[in-house]
Protein backbone atom coordinates (compact mmCIF):
# COMPACT_ATOMS: atom_id res chain seq x y z
CA UNK A 1 0.00 0.00 0.00
CA UNK A 2 2.32 2.71 -1.66
CA UNK A 3 -0.26 5.38 -1.25
CA UNK A 4 -4.18 6.45 -1.04
CA UNK A 5 -7.02 8.81 -0.75
CA UNK A 6 -9.85 8.26 1.57
CA UNK A 7 -12.69 7.61 -0.50
CA UNK A 8 -15.05 9.98 1.29
CA UNK A 9 -16.03 13.70 1.68
CA UNK A 10 -15.09 15.41 4.49
CA UNK A 11 -11.24 13.87 5.41
CA UNK A 12 -10.01 17.51 5.93
CA UNK A 13 -9.74 21.05 6.39
CA UNK A 14 -8.61 23.21 3.83
CA UNK A 15 -11.34 25.85 3.16
CA UNK A 16 -10.24 28.50 5.94
CA UNK A 17 -14.02 30.29 6.18
CA UNK A 18 -14.89 26.72 8.44
CA UNK A 19 -16.53 27.40 11.23
CA UNK A 20 -18.18 23.48 12.01
CA UNK A 21 -16.82 20.90 9.00
CA UNK A 22 -19.65 19.73 6.81
CA UNK A 23 -19.64 17.29 4.02
CA UNK A 24 -20.72 20.35 1.30
CA UNK A 25 -17.63 22.58 2.52
CA UNK A 26 -15.44 19.30 2.81
CA UNK A 27 -16.54 18.52 -1.01
CA UNK A 28 -14.89 21.12 -2.97
CA UNK A 29 -11.57 21.55 -0.36
CA UNK A 30 -11.22 17.85 -1.08
CA UNK A 31 -7.90 17.92 -3.04
CA UNK A 32 -6.59 21.90 -1.60
CA UNK A 33 -4.05 20.69 0.32
CA UNK A 34 -1.45 18.62 -1.48
CA UNK A 35 1.76 16.88 0.73
CA UNK A 36 4.11 14.26 0.45
CA UNK A 37 7.30 13.58 2.18
CA UNK A 38 10.60 15.87 2.55
CA UNK A 39 13.76 13.91 2.10
CA UNK A 40 12.10 10.92 4.26
CA UNK A 41 14.03 7.37 3.38
CA UNK A 42 11.60 4.63 2.59
CA UNK A 43 10.42 3.54 5.83
CA UNK A 44 7.10 3.13 7.79
CA UNK A 45 5.23 4.40 10.38
CA UNK A 46 4.00 1.13 11.34
CA UNK A 47 5.61 -2.45 11.08
CA UNK A 48 5.34 -3.56 7.36
CA UNK A 49 6.98 -6.33 6.66
CA UNK A 50 10.60 -6.13 4.51
CA UNK A 51 10.93 -2.02 5.33
CA UNK A 52 12.40 -0.24 8.22
CA UNK A 53 10.95 1.80 10.42
CA UNK A 54 12.10 5.40 10.74
CA UNK A 55 13.71 5.23 14.97
CA UNK A 56 12.34 8.11 17.48
CA UNK A 57 14.28 11.37 17.57
CA UNK A 58 13.68 13.86 19.97
CA UNK A 59 14.17 17.71 18.80
CA UNK A 60 15.39 20.47 20.59
CA UNK A 61 13.19 23.73 19.81
CA UNK A 62 16.10 26.06 19.50
CA UNK A 63 17.69 24.12 16.44
CA UNK A 64 14.58 24.02 14.94
CA UNK A 65 13.70 27.79 15.17
CA UNK A 66 16.95 28.70 13.35
CA UNK A 67 15.96 26.46 10.35
CA UNK A 68 12.67 28.81 10.19
CA UNK A 69 12.65 31.10 6.81
CA UNK A 70 12.40 34.91 7.26
CA UNK A 71 8.62 35.27 6.57
CA UNK A 72 5.96 32.36 7.02
CA UNK A 73 2.33 33.01 5.66
CA UNK A 74 -0.93 32.10 7.38
CA UNK A 75 -4.44 31.95 6.90
CA UNK A 76 -7.22 31.14 10.05
CA UNK A 77 -9.30 28.06 10.73
CA UNK A 78 -12.50 29.56 12.79
CA UNK A 79 -14.00 26.94 15.32
CA UNK A 80 -17.64 27.01 16.27
CA UNK A 81 -17.32 25.87 19.88
CA UNK A 82 -20.16 24.62 21.74
CA UNK A 83 -21.10 27.39 24.03
CA UNK A 84 -21.65 29.64 20.56
CA UNK A 85 -17.87 31.34 20.79
CA UNK A 86 -15.72 30.64 17.98
CA UNK A 87 -11.90 29.94 18.75
CA UNK A 88 -9.27 31.42 16.15
CA UNK A 89 -6.17 29.11 14.78
CA UNK A 90 -3.61 30.61 12.46
CA UNK A 91 -2.37 28.00 10.40
CA UNK A 92 0.75 27.99 7.95
CA UNK A 93 -0.44 28.28 4.37
CA UNK A 94 0.73 25.01 2.14
CA UNK A 95 2.08 27.42 -1.09
CA UNK A 96 4.45 29.09 1.84
CA UNK A 97 5.89 25.91 2.55
CA UNK A 98 6.07 24.72 -1.56
CA UNK A 99 7.99 28.28 -1.52
CA UNK A 100 10.83 27.52 1.22
CA UNK A 101 11.02 24.14 -0.67
CA UNK A 102 12.02 25.41 -3.93
CA UNK A 103 14.01 28.08 -2.24
CA UNK A 104 16.30 25.08 -0.54
CA UNK A 105 16.62 23.22 -3.74
CA UNK A 106 14.15 20.72 -2.53
CA UNK A 107 13.38 18.32 -5.73
CA UNK A 108 12.83 15.31 -3.90
CA UNK A 109 10.33 17.40 -1.51
CA UNK A 110 8.32 18.56 -4.05
CA UNK A 111 8.42 15.66 -6.13
CA UNK A 112 6.43 14.47 -3.35
CA UNK A 113 3.62 16.88 -2.93
CA UNK A 114 1.04 15.20 -4.48
CA UNK A 115 -2.81 14.32 -3.70
CA UNK A 116 -2.10 11.22 -1.88
CA UNK A 117 -3.88 11.53 1.95
CA UNK A 118 -1.39 8.56 3.04
CA UNK A 119 1.88 6.88 1.56
CA UNK A 120 2.70 4.43 3.19
CA UNK A 121 6.19 4.19 4.70
CA UNK A 122 6.65 7.37 3.25
CA UNK A 123 4.40 10.08 5.14
CA UNK A 124 1.39 9.56 7.10
CA UNK A 125 -0.70 13.00 6.06
CA UNK A 126 0.74 15.17 8.59
CA UNK A 127 0.28 18.46 6.84
CA UNK A 128 -3.62 17.98 6.43
CA UNK A 129 -5.92 19.71 9.36
CA UNK A 130 -8.64 16.47 10.10
CA UNK A 131 -12.19 16.82 10.99
CA UNK A 132 -11.73 14.84 13.82
CA UNK A 133 -9.02 17.31 15.56
CA UNK A 134 -11.53 19.79 15.31
CA UNK A 135 -13.26 17.31 17.44
CA UNK A 136 -10.85 16.92 19.56
CA UNK A 137 -11.07 21.29 20.31
CA UNK A 138 -14.33 21.20 21.20
CA UNK A 139 -14.04 18.43 23.74
CA UNK A 140 -10.73 20.06 25.17
CA UNK A 141 -12.84 23.22 25.32
CA UNK A 142 -15.99 21.68 27.03
CA UNK A 143 -13.48 20.20 30.00
CA UNK A 144 -11.30 23.51 30.06
CA UNK A 145 -10.82 24.47 33.49
CA UNK A 146 -10.01 20.24 34.38
CA UNK A 147 -7.22 20.17 31.57
CA UNK A 148 -4.94 23.11 32.21
CA UNK A 149 -4.29 22.29 35.66
CA UNK A 150 -0.88 22.46 36.38
CA UNK A 151 1.57 20.74 36.49
CA UNK A 152 1.09 18.15 34.16
CA UNK A 153 1.88 17.27 30.26
CA UNK A 154 -0.28 16.72 26.70
CA UNK A 155 1.49 14.68 24.09
CA UNK A 156 -0.32 14.85 21.00
CA UNK A 157 0.33 11.47 18.78
CA UNK A 158 0.19 12.28 15.53
CA UNK A 159 0.01 15.57 16.03
CA UNK A 160 0.69 17.11 12.05
CA UNK A 161 -0.72 20.56 12.02
CA UNK A 162 -1.39 20.24 15.41
CA UNK A 163 -5.26 22.07 16.02
CA UNK A 164 -6.16 20.62 19.88
CA UNK A 165 -2.39 21.44 21.14
CA UNK A 166 -2.66 25.28 19.66
CA UNK A 167 -5.82 25.55 21.04
CA UNK A 168 -4.09 24.44 24.63
CA UNK A 169 -1.40 26.68 23.72
CA UNK A 170 -3.28 29.67 22.98
CA UNK A 171 -5.52 29.06 26.46
CA UNK A 172 -2.19 28.42 28.73
CA UNK A 173 -0.73 32.07 26.77
CA UNK A 174 -3.95 33.89 27.77
CA UNK A 175 -3.80 33.01 31.67
CA UNK A 176 -2.34 34.67 33.75
CA UNK A 177 1.80 34.43 33.94
CA UNK A 178 1.44 33.63 38.19
CA UNK A 179 2.10 29.30 38.18
CA UNK A 180 2.60 26.67 40.67
CA UNK A 181 5.71 25.25 39.94
CA UNK A 182 6.46 22.56 37.95
CA UNK A 183 4.56 23.99 34.83
CA UNK A 184 3.07 22.24 31.71
CA UNK A 185 4.60 20.62 28.65
CA UNK A 186 3.17 20.10 25.55
CA UNK A 187 4.66 17.70 23.96
CA UNK A 188 3.94 17.21 19.60
CA UNK A 189 4.64 13.75 17.94
CA UNK A 190 4.85 13.34 14.41
CA UNK A 191 6.46 10.72 12.64
CA UNK A 192 7.35 12.54 10.00
CA UNK A 193 10.41 15.42 11.09
CA UNK A 194 9.47 17.69 8.71
CA UNK A 195 6.16 17.75 9.31
CA UNK A 196 7.31 18.97 12.76
CA UNK A 197 9.35 21.56 11.11
CA UNK A 198 7.34 23.10 8.70
CA UNK A 199 3.95 23.24 9.91
CA UNK A 200 4.04 22.34 13.54
CA UNK A 201 6.42 24.64 15.24
CA UNK A 202 5.74 27.30 12.79
CA UNK A 203 1.85 26.90 13.76
CA UNK A 204 3.03 27.55 17.29
CA UNK A 205 4.83 30.58 16.56
CA UNK A 206 1.77 31.48 14.80
CA UNK A 207 -0.82 31.32 18.12
CA UNK A 208 1.34 32.37 20.33
CA UNK A 209 1.59 36.14 17.83
CA UNK A 210 -1.99 36.04 17.41
CA UNK A 211 -2.31 35.94 21.29
CA UNK A 212 0.17 38.49 22.10
CA UNK A 213 -0.35 40.45 19.02
CA UNK A 214 -4.35 40.58 19.40
CA UNK A 215 -4.54 44.74 18.97
CA UNK A 216 -2.67 44.59 15.29
CA UNK A 217 -3.15 40.53 14.42
CA UNK A 218 -5.20 40.13 11.13
CA UNK A 219 -6.84 36.73 9.95
CA UNK A 220 -4.40 36.23 7.08
CA UNK A 221 -1.06 37.65 6.19
CA UNK A 222 2.59 37.25 6.95
CA UNK A 223 4.69 36.86 10.40
CA UNK A 224 8.99 37.81 9.82
CA UNK A 225 10.76 35.93 12.06
CA UNK A 226 13.63 37.91 13.48
CA UNK A 227 15.79 37.54 16.54
CA UNK A 228 13.07 40.05 18.91
CA UNK A 229 10.51 37.99 17.81
CA UNK A 230 12.01 35.00 18.93
CA UNK A 231 13.27 36.26 22.40
CA UNK A 232 9.42 37.18 22.92
CA UNK A 233 8.60 34.06 22.12
CA UNK A 234 10.99 32.47 24.55
CA UNK A 235 10.42 34.42 27.60
CA UNK A 236 6.52 33.94 27.12
CA UNK A 237 7.17 29.99 27.44
CA UNK A 238 9.71 31.05 30.41
CA UNK A 239 7.18 33.54 32.02
CA UNK A 240 3.77 30.66 31.66
CA UNK A 241 6.16 28.01 32.66
CA UNK A 242 5.41 25.94 29.54
CA UNK A 243 7.84 23.78 27.99
CA UNK A 244 7.61 22.39 24.09
CA UNK A 245 8.61 19.19 23.77
CA UNK A 246 9.27 17.44 20.03
CA UNK A 247 9.04 13.92 18.51
CA UNK A 248 9.51 12.40 15.54
CA UNK A 249 9.45 8.39 14.53
CA UNK A 250 7.48 5.37 14.14
CA UNK A 251 5.11 4.25 16.80
CA UNK A 252 6.97 1.79 19.04
CA UNK A 253 8.37 0.60 22.22
CA UNK A 254 11.44 2.71 21.28
CA UNK A 255 9.14 5.55 21.27
CA UNK A 256 7.44 5.06 24.31
CA UNK A 257 10.93 4.67 26.07
CA UNK A 258 11.66 7.82 24.73
CA UNK A 259 8.57 9.67 25.47
CA UNK A 260 8.98 8.97 28.78
CA UNK A 261 12.37 10.43 29.08
CA UNK A 262 11.67 12.97 27.54
CA UNK A 263 8.76 14.77 29.53
CA UNK A 264 9.31 15.82 33.19
CA UNK A 265 8.71 13.00 35.41
CA UNK A 266 5.67 12.80 37.75
CA UNK A 267 3.46 15.43 36.74
CA UNK A 268 -0.31 15.78 38.40
CA UNK A 269 -1.85 15.13 35.16
CA UNK A 270 -1.01 13.53 31.42
CA UNK A 271 -3.61 14.04 28.95
CA UNK A 272 -2.59 11.92 25.50
CA UNK A 273 -4.15 13.35 22.02
CA UNK A 274 -5.25 11.79 19.20
CA UNK A 275 -7.14 12.77 15.49
CA UNK A 276 -7.35 10.13 12.73
CA UNK A 277 -4.31 7.56 13.94
CA UNK A 278 -6.27 4.74 13.14
CA UNK A 279 -7.18 4.96 9.29
CA UNK A 280 -6.07 1.05 8.78
CA UNK A 281 -5.83 -2.02 10.85
CA UNK A 282 -1.74 -1.58 10.90
CA UNK A 283 -2.14 1.70 12.10
CA UNK A 284 -4.73 0.96 14.92
CA UNK A 285 -3.09 -1.74 16.22
CA UNK A 286 -0.01 0.24 16.15
CA UNK A 287 -1.33 3.51 17.61
CA UNK A 288 -3.25 1.25 20.51
CA UNK A 289 0.00 -0.54 21.48
CA UNK A 290 1.48 2.68 21.68
CA UNK A 291 -0.84 4.30 23.60
CA UNK A 292 -1.45 1.90 26.18
CA UNK A 293 2.05 1.49 26.72
CA UNK A 294 2.03 5.65 27.08
CA UNK A 295 -0.83 5.27 29.39
CA UNK A 296 0.14 2.00 31.64
CA UNK A 297 4.13 3.18 32.20
CA UNK A 298 4.18 6.99 32.45
CA UNK A 299 4.43 8.28 35.66
CA UNK A 300 1.56 10.58 36.44
CA UNK A 301 -1.18 11.30 39.19
CA UNK A 302 -4.26 11.38 36.31
CA UNK A 303 -3.81 9.69 33.10
CA UNK A 304 -6.45 10.09 30.23
CA UNK A 305 -6.42 10.31 26.04
CA UNK A 306 -9.18 11.63 24.34
CA UNK A 307 -8.88 10.20 20.78
CA UNK A 308 -11.20 11.13 17.49
CA UNK A 309 -11.08 9.35 14.32
CA UNK A 310 -14.13 8.71 11.86
CA UNK A 311 -16.71 5.56 12.50
CA UNK A 312 -15.28 3.81 9.34
CA UNK A 313 -12.63 4.15 7.17
CA UNK A 314 -14.21 2.93 3.86
CA UNK A 315 -11.95 1.11 1.49
CA UNK A 316 -8.79 1.03 4.24
CA UNK A 317 -10.53 -0.87 7.06
CA UNK A 318 -10.12 1.18 10.14
CA UNK A 319 -12.91 1.82 12.80
CA UNK A 320 -13.56 3.40 15.73
CA UNK A 321 -15.32 0.36 17.24
CA UNK A 322 -12.27 -2.10 16.59
CA UNK A 323 -9.88 0.72 18.27
CA UNK A 324 -11.97 0.77 21.50
CA UNK A 325 -12.38 -2.90 21.47
CA UNK A 326 -8.44 -3.42 21.11
CA UNK A 327 -7.91 -0.84 23.63
CA UNK A 328 -10.44 -2.78 26.20
CA UNK A 329 -8.24 -6.07 25.65
CA UNK A 330 -5.09 -4.25 26.72
CA UNK A 331 -7.02 -2.99 30.04
CA UNK A 332 -8.50 0.23 28.92
CA UNK A 333 -11.66 2.00 30.23
CA UNK A 334 -13.54 3.10 27.15
CA UNK A 335 -16.34 6.31 27.46
CA UNK A 336 -17.32 7.48 24.53
CA UNK A 337 -17.85 11.35 24.69
CA UNK A 338 -18.83 13.28 21.26
CA UNK A 339 -20.43 11.92 17.80
CA UNK A 340 -20.76 13.70 14.93
CA UNK A 341 -23.54 12.81 12.74
CA UNK A 342 -23.09 15.46 10.04
CA UNK A 343 -21.01 13.84 6.79
CA UNK A 344 -18.84 11.34 7.69
CA UNK A 345 -19.66 10.09 10.82
CA UNK A 346 -17.05 11.03 13.78
CA UNK A 347 -16.86 10.29 17.25
CA UNK A 348 -14.32 11.21 20.44
CA UNK A 349 -13.54 8.76 23.03
CA UNK A 350 -12.25 8.86 26.77
CA UNK A 351 -9.56 6.37 27.59
CA UNK A 352 -8.19 5.76 31.19
CA UNK A 353 -5.77 2.73 32.25
CA UNK A 354 -7.67 0.20 35.15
Amino acid sequence: MSGFSFSFSGEDIEDNSISDPDPDVSQHSKYAVETGTLRRPPTSAFPIAGQAQLPPHSHILEEMLQSLPSKIAYSTLIVKLDDGTQLSIPRRELWDVRVQLMAEDDDEGLTNLGKDDVRTGVYEGGFKSWESSVDVVKVLHGRREEVLQYPGRFLELGCGTALPSLAVFQWLLEQSKERPAGGLEIGLADYNPTVLQLVTLPNLLLSWAQVKRKDSWEAEGEVEIDADLLEKFFSSLKSHDIRLLFLSGAWSPEFVRLAIQTMRSDPARLTILGAETIYSPVALRSFAETLMSLLDKTPAGDKIAFIAAKKVYFGVGGSIEDFCDSVRAKGAVVKQIREESDGVRRAVVEIKSK
